[in-house]
């Protein structure tokens, strides 16, 4: 797993406004945006390593086969280097480890965004799979916040073995969104597969998560200097 618990520089990252390279790219002026996270509870144990500017590898090993699925898209599609192990007390439930990957996640995110100068901030994503459509929007604000209107059948049963209760997307995403300090707007436009809804969901945050991390100028993307 990648080392360090590197923050966001204050120091230049080139000229205003010049863009800076995108994940998985890096030159001279890319800042060491990477974190490492270590959780341990009574209910579970969590090592998490992230490079935001890495090439889109994830390994990711939850004890619950679809979350480590839904995860993987998350490094995939954001073009982060993910590597993840958890052990939970599946025995109980799936909810704590569900809940303490999106704590860890969003940890080792705002670690590796350090003070966010220079990042776009904003983005914001229409994502389709198949027939289910879900909108994403979020802002690397400081402020936590989850809209979470993502709908699913009333009878929509478990995935994967162990199962993965669907209704715990929304706790995943309230941790995430908590620890890691952002705005996440989340919504289906159509959609009737459960799976399909939900990988659409991780798909799309990943894409809009690639998008607003991206490094294009030098300064605090805030009026108030600071998010």
């Amino acid at each position: 797993m990648p080392t360090g618990d590197g923050r966001h520089p204050g120091g230049e990252l080139g000229l205003p406004g010049r863009p800076g390279p995108g994940p998985g790219v890096r030159d001279d002026t890319t800042p060491n945006r990477r974190a490492t996270r270590t959780r341990r509870t009574r209910e579970t144990a969590i090592e998490l390593a992230l490079d935001l500017d890495g090439g889109g590898r994830a390994e990711v090993s939850t004890g619950l086969p679809f979350l480590d699925h839904m995860v993987a898209q998350l490094g995939k599609h954001g073009g982060f280097d993910l590597d993840l192990k958890a052990q939970g007390d599946l025995n109980v439930d799936a909810h704590h480890t569900v809940e303490d990957v999106g704590i860890v996640l969003g940890e080792a995110l705002a670690s590796a965004l350090g003070d966010k100068a220079g990042v776009r901030r904003f983005a914001s994503i229409s994502l389709p799979l198949d027939e289910a459509l879900v909108d994403v929007a979020l802002d690397l604000s400081g402020r936590p916040f989850l809209a979470y209107e993502v709908e699913l059948a009333p009878d929509a049963g478990p995935l994967g073995q162990p199962p993965f209760d669907p209704q715990l997307a929304e706790e995943f995403w309230r941790a995430f969104a908590t620890s890691a300090g952002l705005t996440l707007h989340l919504r289906t436009r159509s959609g009737r597969n459960t799976h399909h809804i939900l990988e659409a969901s991780f798909k799309g945050v990943a894409r809009a998560l690639r998008d607003a991390v991206r490094v294009e100028g030098a300064e605090v993307p805030s009026t108030k200097g600071s998010l």
